[in-house]
């Protein structure tokens, strides 16, 4: 007989975290491994010199013909996509959200190599992106490689590629939690035990190679932040909705932009290279607005820029974004978008507190909750912005502001915008993303709060001609299946269908042609209808736990589909009471339901 006695997965729990702490490990060492692929070609590109130091580029060397620079890579991004795989294109997170929802978490060996080098190229040439986007999908790539060639179920895969993908995120930022957090906003769809507990671990791992071979110094160093005044959490509040609404301005404008390059005569392949025509150009205007630009988010939030230097980077760096990002290249959204929000909330802050200073208003902090804010809007991942910005800066008193300033922009990009910047691209192909978690509820209800018992049951040794009187009876007229019992014990379940073509002097007990899928009564109502799907039946006697041949009951899935009722009458009586609030008592005499 075939019953659920375990959750399922715990078994499975020991070995998936093994394998984590080795996806991890290796996603931390490939997160370190692309940062210094990209600062190689980054000296190359603009100082003529082979180096793995982290410079900026500069017009010192080519001045004007700076402008080359970005195209060229381009035109060698474009050719990486044609002849190598299209799906190195964007962003990255997208592209894993979409492995994860369509392929069963199955990444194409080739995109592992080629994602990470074609982004190292996009960004050393100028490209104003951020690394960890395909450093986050280079460490998912390498946890769904690893669930391919072991033997995994899908949702184990998808847990390995979660764990990958936080591992990167992790190396890059030294942000463990964040990067767990992001996880679970982002990719996993879920948060259970069988999943956080390895990518928790796996982002551990990753945080402990960047030590090791970095440091625990703060990515983004600031002033330390000092305890916020009521007044002042207000004002983050309205400065996040302010953001939010920003942010989703940034978001339908890129999109726009990509909408722009569909419309071109020309085939996608030559696109990176017009967009690195516009990142040439701009970036001979302002250098600091090429490449990844970590730099400049910590002299935001260091106050060491003035309004109209910061107004300026903010401008060209998000124009010179869009247009790159709309053309389809490799490169990643998070540091542009810490970019954007640290500088917009940084020349907030001076106003505000230039102008009011009794809101109390500290411009480094109002550039951290904007930087914040930005990616939290942007992105719906509002606990993983928060913790983000704590990790990278290591200000606690930072944490409150921080979290009511996303909240503001959460809220403010919910009621602004369907989807976020890393959905819109896969709600456009029809794919339906599921943005708030609830516990199942079918799995909050146990088998026995909706079995039929007692069951109507037949005897192995009664005839069929007189079982099919039995069943003919009003009890059973409704009824498909019938559990089979030779006295107390279970041998099988019948339907209708059975009797068809059966002799009347026929024993019930000849028509078993299987054993019975059972379940028990304190098992949850999410895992019957799961041993229904997975044995491919409608129906389950439910067994006592203690006597498993003795039937207690039957539950069908007209019971699953009833056992909704009670949660459709609450939410259709909380909608009636909200319109009677809204409308008054006579609104649903004028509009009945």
């Amino acid at each position: 007989m075939s019953v659920i006695d375990h959750p399922a997965g715990e078994s499975r729990l020991l070995p998936m975290t093994a394998l984590a702490i080795l996806v991890g490990l290796g996603g931390g060492f490939v997160a370190e491994g692309l940062l210094a692929l990209i600062h190689l070609i980054t000296n190359i590109a603009f100082r003529g010199q082979v180096s793995f130091a982290n410079q900026p580029p500069t017009t010192d060397r080519f001045g004007l013909w700076i402008i080359v620079v970005p195209v060229i890579g381009g035109l060698i991004v474009g050719v990486m996509a044609r002849w190598g795989s299209p799906a190195i294109r964007g962003h990255g997170i997208p592209e894993v959200m979409d492995s994860v929802l369509h392929n069963d978490s199955r990444i194409p060996v080739r995109i592992t190599a080629l994602k990470p080098i074609s982004a190292a190229i996009a960004i050393g040439t100028g490209g104003p992106f951020g690394a960890e986007g395909p450093i986050i999908a280079t460490g998912g790539a390498i946890g769904s490689l690893l669930g391919q060639i072991t033997h995994v179920t899908a949702d184990e895969r998808k847990t390995l590629l979660a764990a990958g993908a936080a591992a990167g995120m992790s190396a890059t930022f030294g942000t463990p939690v964040a990067a767990v957090l992001l996880a679970v906003e982002l990719l996993l769809f879920e948060y259970r035990a069988r999943s956080i507990i390895p990518v928790a671990l796996a982002s551990s791992a990753a945080a402990a190679v960047r030590l090791a071979l970095v440091g625990n110094a703060p990515v983004f160093p600031m002033p330390d932040v000092s305890e916020p005044t009521g007044t002042a959490l207000a004002t983050y509040v309205l400065l996040g909705g302010l953001i939010g609404a920003v942010a989703v301005g940034i978001t339908k404008a890129v999109y726009a932009v990509e909408d722009g390059f569909e419309r071109l005569p020309i085939h996608w392949m030559w696109w990176p290279a017009l967009g690195g025509v516009a990142v040439g150009a701009l970036g001979f205007i302002d250098p600091g607005i090429l490449g990844v630009g970590y730099s400049n988010i910590t002299a935001a939030l260091s106050g060491q820029l003035a309004i109209a230097t910061l107004a300026m980077l903010v401008g060209l760096k998000f124009v010179a974004w869009a247009i790159a990002l709309g053309s389809g290249t490799s490169g990643g959204t998070l540091a542009p978008l810490f970019t954007f929000g640290s500088g917009l909330g940084a020349i907030a802050g001076v106003l505000l507190a230039a102008h009011f200073p009794e809101l109390g208003i500290a411009p480094p902090v109002a550039a951290l909750v904007g930087m914040a804010a930005t990616f939290a809007a942007a992105s719906r991942a509002l606990l993983a912005s928060v913790v983000f910005a704590f990790e990278t800066t290591r200000q606690p008193l930072g944490l409150l502001p921080l979290l009511a300033g996303c909240s503001g922009a959460y809220l403010v990009s919910r009621l602004m915008m369907r989807h976020s910047i890393m959905t819109e691209k896969l709600a456009r192909r029809g794919v339906l993303i599921q943005e708030d978690y609830a516990v199942d509820y079918l799995a909050r209800l146990t088998v026995a709060s909706a079995m039929a018992h007692p069951a109507r049951m037949l005897q192995s040794n009664e005839t069929v001609v007189a079982a099919r009187v039995a069943i003919e009876g009003p009890d059973s007229a409704t009824h498909q299946g019938f559990p089979v019992v030779d006295g107390d014990r279970l041998i099988g379940v019948i339907t209708r269908r059975d009797f068809a073509g059966a002799k009347p002097d026929a024993l019930v007990g000849s028509l078993v042609r299987r054993a019975a899928a059972v379940i028990h009564p304190d098992n949850s109502l999410r895992d019957a209808a799961d041993t229904m799907v997975r044995e491919g039946v409608g129906r389950l006697p439910v067994v006592a736990r203690n006597a498993p041949t003795l039937v207690l009951g039957i539950i069908t899935r007209s019971d699953l589909l009833r056992a909704h009722a009670p949660r459709l009458v609450a939410a259709e009586h909380r909608t009636r009471k909200m319109k009677l609030e809204e409308f008054g008592p006579h609104f649903f005499n004028r509009h009945p339901q």
